[in-house]
């Protein structure tokens, strides 16, 4: 008798026997994804009233194999058993339900992380689009938000707005926004995060510099900035802020014992090298209890040289000791600036003046902050391309006004010339020390030298007021400079860690500086307190890391038993007991100062040398890797500040001091050393050649829409 089974199989072939038709097929492939091909061979079969009601069935090609019915997912190459008759549907609608492939597959249920999404990439210079799929990480989502807000310095409510909501909606509408209280909570949790991570760092570097500074908000919170400087492992100058914490004053006692609690809470309180401040005297009494405590936890050199004075700084106060000479010039340019800015009107009538006299120029006028030289320097030198423009306009003048009020004269922009050409090297010099990515302790004493050269030069000069300018400079620069005891030894020795310089460098400086016969006894001083660093670094580091000298000795004695085997035995113990000694460790150092560069060395920078050829002087790139990191100035801190600024705007400032520090410690993790700080202010130039270009592609009969009152009245 013949079974159930096998009388259903009969009738299954027999019913799908035809063959589709070459429409049909075309048919059934416009129902898969572009990228999706029917099988060639595969005898396909498509009853467009089909009986199957189940929602999944429509995910899937039902083909005949060996007799069998199948089933073919559309969205990837898996296939199933399909006969209803004989096989359960379990599998594939377990399979419709998760295939990657599925565009449907979003999310279904609650707590699903992944899902897979269709795109389109754009062939290039094409109008083709090819299809693919990607796995979308909704957590993935949601940490970028975090970060953006972070290093963006969105607020918090920047999720709950409504064109971010719309964005969201359009680019990823299965991503569920959070609310402002829930990113809150996830910034403080990726500022922990980032904490440990920086922690577990501080355990494998060997000494930290930090630069301080303080800052009052706008809540009237003092605030303090401390940032940590250290060459790691693999030669790598980092910089972290690693605290942006109130403290109760901005006196000497507050700031040190404010930095001793910092330095504790991150456990690297026995790693402190130097500190970098101004020249506010408060700061000379925190450095005097950072000494005091650094004698406790273990220092380099008795902590003698923990203090290092911002150079920076020094050039600001020595620079403005000078430009007091030409105030008037100054203030003239600076109230023409500021007539043109203070109206829109004169602004469009200075960009037609400025067409006019064809003058290229893609600067712009600019204030700048009578507090910092440097912004005084870019006003002036701006301003002196549009002199022939100023010329032109009706600026104010009158018996009533000040003698520093009225219009520049030609006189005064011949001054300005000059001024901007005697200022102009201290602008570079002062850009150079300021990095806080690259390493700054081996430019201080060429930099300072250099500042030197370009005084001595001015006092020569033929113009009395630059020559009057130059010499009260120079007062001002022999008061911090002038004398060798002043200055922080280590900026000497940093000089000679550079492998491009050396000790014929420094001694050469140091002679152009003060003369043959006191250069060259200063520079004897340097090279003898460089041995003596050398030495106490040696004895700290020597036990375990100096090579086995005796067994890289190269000897042609003959090794074999018989005469003198047992004298080069005991020589080669001697050459043992000798490697943990001074005479042998001092002889790496006469080593590297002997050392030639090659000519591919020439163009590598100090810690690309030093992470190179570290290795052949295993105490003194300890030395250098402490020494190197030490920053100049204190701009890696102050620049927090302004970062501190924005955070704590007027719309802001209702954030704690705790969130405030969470925040800006974590923007200053994340951001990469490559990603420069996007100025948060439209570029003007760029803007209005974008308005000319949309313009020109509208009709040209439509007028400005923008109106100034001021042209008007």
């Amino acid at each position: 008798m013949e079974s159930s089974q096998s009388k259903r199989s009969a009738s299954f072939s027999e019913q799908t026997s035809q063959p589709l038709s070459e429409k049909d097929m075309e048919e059934l492939q416009s129902t898969l994804p572009p990228d999706k091909k029917l099988k060639a061979g595969r005898e396909y079969i498509w009853n467009r009233k089909s009986k199957r009601k189940a929602e999944y069935w429509k995910y899937y090609l039902e083909y005949v194999e060996n007799g069998k019915l199948r089933a073919e997912c559309k969205f990837c190459p898996k296939t199933f058993a399909a006969d209803g008759n004989l096989n359960g549907s379990k599998n594939v609608k377990n399979h419709a339900e998760s295939c990657l492939g599925n565009p449907i597959n979003i999310e279904k249920e609650k707590g699903k992380e992944k899902q897979t999404k269709l795109y389109f990439d754009q062939e290039h210079e094409s109008s083709e689009l090819k299809c693919g799929s990607r796995i979308i990480n909704l957590n993935d989502v949601r940490e970028a938000l975090i970060h953006m807000i972070i290093v963006d310095e969105l607020p918090f409510k920047h999720v709950e707005k409504s064109g971010f909501r719309h964005f969201v909606q359009v680019a990823c509408p299965q991503f569920h926004i959070p609310s402002r209280v829930t990113i809150a909570r996830d910034c403080l949790k990726l500022y922990y995060s980032e904490k440990e991570k920086l922690r577990e760092m501080f355990k494998t570097c060997q000494r930290i510099s930090v630069t301080t500074d303080t800052w009052t908000s706008i809540q009237r919170i003092n605030y303090m900035c401390l940032t940590a400087h250290f060459i790691d492992n693999d030669w790598k100058l980092n910089k972290k802020i690693i605290n942006f914490c109130p403290i109760s004053s901005h006196k000497g006692e507050a700031i040190g014992k404010a930095v001793e609690a910092c330095l504790e809470y991150w456990g690297i309180d026995d790693k402190l090298f130097t500190v970098t401040v101004d020249n506010a005297s408060s700061n000379d009494v925190a450095c005097a209890h950072l000494s005091r405590m650094v004698r406790r936890t273990g220092c380099i050199n008795d902590g003698k040289n923990l203090h290092v004075r911002c150079i920076a700084h020094i050039i600001n106060l020595i620079v403005w000791d000078g430009i007091r000479e030409h105030g008037v010039c100054i203030d003239r340019v600076r109230n023409a600036v500021k007539y043109v800015k203070n109206s829109p009107a004169r602004i469009l009538r200075f960009k037609d003046l400025v067409q006019k006299a064809n003058i290229d120029s893609k600067s712009s006028l600019s204030f700048d902050v009578p507090t910092r030289w440097n912004s005084t320097y870019i006003m002036l030198e701006t301003a002196l391309k549009f002199r022939r423009v100023f010329s032109g306009l009706s600026l104010p003048d009158g018996e009533d006004l000040n003698d520093n009020e009225r219009p520049p004269e030609p006189e005064d922009w011949e001054k300005v010339e000059r001024l901007v050409l005697f200022l102009g090297g201290f602008y570079l010099l002062t850009k150079r020390i300021s990095g806080s990515h690259y390493v700054t302790a081996n430019k201080g004493l060429g930099e300072i030298a250099s500042m030197y050269d370009m005084l001595n030069n001015w006092e020569q000069s033929e113009d009395l007021n630059f020559q009057a300018m130059a010499i009260a400079m120079k007062k001002k620069f022999d008061k911090y400079w002038g004398d060798v005891d002043k200055m922080n030894k280590f900026i000497y020795v940093a000089l000679l860690l550079d492998p491009h310089s050396k000790m014929v460098i420094v001694e050469l400086t140091l002679t152009d500086m003060h003369g043959p016969e006191k250069g060259t006894k200063l520079a004897n001083d340097v090279k003898e307190f460089a041995y003596s660093l050398f030495e106490e670094y040696r004895k700290m580091y020597a036990t375990s890391n100096i090579p086995d000298c005796g067994d890289n000795m190269s000897m042609d004695i003959d090794n074999s038993k018989g005469v003198g085997s047992d004298y080069v035995r005991k020589l080669k113990e001697r050459a043992k007991r000798l490697k943990g000694t001074s005479g042998y460790a001092i002889s790496e150092l006469d080593r590297y100062l002997n050392d030639q560069l090659g000519p591919e060395e020439e163009e590598q920078d100090a810690l690309t040398w030093w992470g190179k050829n570290g290795q052949r002087y295993v105490i003194l790139n300890r030395m250098a890797r402490d020494i190197l990191a030490i920053p100049l100035s204190t701009v890696a801190s102050e620049s927090a500040f302004s970062t501190g600024g924005r955070t704590l705007d007027p719309f802001r400032s209702s954030l704690t001091p705790k969130m405030v520090q969470a925040l800006l410690c974590t923007q200053d993790w994340l951001r990469a050393k490559e990603v420069p700080i996007v100025d948060v202010e439209e570029n003007l130039k760029e803007l209005e050649e974008i308005e000319k270009e949309v313009q020109r592609g509208e009709s040209n009969d439509v007028d400005d829409e923008v109106v100034f009152v001021d042209s008007l009245v």
